[in-house]
């Protein structure tokens, strides 16, 4: 879409004709508001506007819309006197910035002047300058021709009279006696036909003009026409239309090829610094955006790295690995450990594909791994089919050994979820507990771990291997760890507390197993934790969404967590207690939630509850 171009005419009568040119039809009704509101807001003058004329020229670029406006100011009878005002008011104004500005320096007390003045005038500057001509023109021809490389004159039939001596260079054709400068170039801007009558018309606008492409490259001209009425020929003032240095050199130019005063040298290099500056720009920019790509990508490599850290250590402790900081030691005066492991392990190796037992495996540890976090203890380690955690460790708690009874339990039922891939029925695992003091701290540089140390874990190992399938196995430490206990009173309108000391008064179904023989250790009593008469399996496995609790923590205000029991009693103290769900108490059987098989028949059947008559149930109050 090419934009509407304007040219002016002055009358005798000082009137002004406004000739409109446009490719598009119809628009010429929108040009009056725009030249009253123009005259209005720059020069405080009301026109008026009326169309003498409107037709269709042809053009080089083809029919265009030429209408004339007539322009009449209303306020010519004051302009005598306007003029006389603002001429007194200007001259009072220039000596009075003169005086303002004396003290400044050089060219910025000069242009601070000039600024303050048309300011001041809205745009009228004195017109008291007077120019004046030399009888004759005291430069040579030769000069003329070298202090202006790209001239043209041209006659008015557009035959080349003069030209400069690189435009020479760069179009050898116009050297010839009778070149025709329209055989060489045509005119871009403004858009009219190459005759002296349109160019005349539009002497005040900037002519660029194109040569035709003949071996060398398209050159491009700009500059101004001027008409010498005295030899009836039109002088062509111009310079080659370039912005950067690559557009030189595509052209076949160099800056010396460029005359000293032709601000074209400025433009092409301060457009070169400004192209190498928007580079400079464009280049940091990708950089920022690659740097924010990595960021990001840095950040998530980072959590993935954090993740398995807190996978390996415990939070806290891999908080201050990662500050740098050493992590001593720590005793623990009580823990309860766990072991567990799968019956039969080796025969089922022995009898399937490695994939089956990775499947295997995998399907019980997630389980497991759950278990924990429902019950919030920690996983010390897993090697092979083995699988060890430990309640009270690295924070302590008063109730880590109702956890991790309640963690075995969930992880008995768990297991006969996961099918073994010789048989196709559910595993069984062995499940061993003890309770007592441990030292744990991190081992390794390269791969750290949590380890635990101490008499504690390697009985806890002993009650996992001489334990029974598909049995919780615990030690006698562990059954008579001393623990707070909440019961309803007789009375139902008013509670009271009492403390219990023992793990089975807690609400867990235990039996005796009585003395056995232990690796290393001797003669041990020992106990079966069958179930947990006050909790649900869902409970356990944490697939109730009541919203129940199955621990609370002490008085020194450690986490409240965990989901399960129903009961809610009133002015309950903070003490670590498992909350009593009342509606169990009269529905307890010596055997319930006892769900496990039969016990395998060996050299200990005596020992098992089945022949045990000291099975003792849980005592309500």
């Amino acid at each position: 879409m090419n934009a509407p171009s304007f040219r002016v005419e002055m009358t005798e009568d000082g009137d002004m004709l406004l000739h409109y040119y446009s490719d598009r039809k119809g628009l010429y009704h929108i040009v009056p508001g725009i030249i009253q509101a123009v005259a209005q807001e720059f020069f405080y003058s009301r026109v008026t506007m009326m169309v003498l004329n409107q037709s269709e020229e042809v053009e080089r670029t083809g029919k265009k819309e030429h209408v004339v406006f007539l322009v009449k100011q209303t306020n010519q009878a004051h302009k005598t006197r306007d003029q006389d005002q603002s001429s007194d008011r200007g001259e009072a104004l220039f000596r009075t910035m003169r005086d303002k500005y004396v003290s400044l320096a050089g060219k910025k007390r000069g242009w601070n002047l000039i600024r303050a003045v048309v300011y001041a005038e809205k745009g009228s500057l004195q017109c008291t300058f007077s120019p004046c001509y030399p009888n004759k023109l005291w430069m040579e021809e030769k000069a003329f021709c070298n202090a202006f490389p790209f001239h043209v004159v041209f006659d008015e039939d557009l035959k080349v009279r003069q030209t400069g001596v690189n435009i020479q260079k760069f179009v050898p054709g116009l050297q010839a006696k009778d070149a025709m400068l329209d055989q060489y170039f045509t005119i871009i801007h403004p858009q009219v036909t190459f005759t002296i009558e349109s160019i005349r018309k539009f002497i005040n606008s900037q002519f660029v003009l194109k040569s035709y492409k003949d071996k060398n490259s398209i050159l491009k001209l700009r500059g101004q026409m001027l008409w010498m009425e005295s030899l009836g020929c039109m002088l062509y003032l111009c310079s080659p239309k370039l912005r950067s240095l690559q557009e030189l050199q595509d052209v076949g130019l160099h800056l010396a090829d460029l005359a000293q005063h032709d601000v074209t040298r400025d433009l092409v290099l301060l457009n070169q610094q400004r192209l190498a500056e928007m580079e400079l720009t464009n280049q940091l920019e990708r950089k920022k955006e690659e740097l924010r790509i990595l960021s990001q990508h840095l950040e998530a490599e980072k959590e993935k790295t954090e993740t398995l850290l807190y996978a390996m250590l415990p939070r806290h402790i891999a908080n201050q690995l990662k500050d740098g900081k050493s992590v001593k030691a720590g005793d623990f005066e009580v823990c309860t450990i766990l072991f567990s492991d799968v019956v039969t392990f080796t025969n089922i190796c022995a009898a399937c594909e490695p994939i089956h037992i990775v499947h295997m495996l995998n399907s019980m540890y997630s389980k497991f791994d759950r278990l924990t976090n429902i019950h919030d203890i920690y996983k010390v380690e897993t090697i092979g089919d083995a699988y060890m955690v430990v309640g009270g460790v690295p924070v302590s708690t008063e109730t880590h050994a109702f956890r991790v009874a309640n963690f075995a339990l969930g992880m008995r039922i768990a297991a006969r979820e996961v099918t073994n891939p010789v048989t196709g029925k559910p595993i069984q695992i062995r499940v061993g507990l003890h309770t007592g003091p441990v030292l744990a701290g991190v081992v390794g540089e390269k791969m750290p771990r949590y380890c635990l140390f101490g008499d504690t874990v390697n009985t806890a190992s002993r009650m996992e291997s001489h334990g029974v399938p598909d049995h919780i196995h615990l030690s006698s430490s562990t059954y008579s760890l001393p623990s707070p206990l909440c019961l309803p009173p007789s009375n139902p309108t008013t509670y009271s507390y009492k403390l219990f000391s023992e793990l089975e008064n807690a609400g867990f179904n235990i039996q005796e197993r009585g003395q056995i023989e232990v690796k290393g250790k001797g003669q041990m009593t020992t106990y079966f934790l069958l179930g947990n008469l006050l909790v649900s399996e869902e409970s356990i496995m944490g697939k109730e969404d009541g919203g129940t609790c199955l621990y609370t923590e002490d008085l020194h205000g450690q986490r409240k967590k965990e989901c399960g029991v129903r009961a809610e009693w009133r002015d309950a103290p903070s003490d670590g207690v498992i909350a009593l769900d009342d509606s169990h108490l009269d529905t307890v059987t010596p055997f319930a939630w006892d769900i496990s098989p039969p016990y395998e028949t060996n050299e200990n059947s005596s020992n098992t509850p089945a022949n045990n008559i000291n099975s003792r149930l849980c005592v309500l109050l």
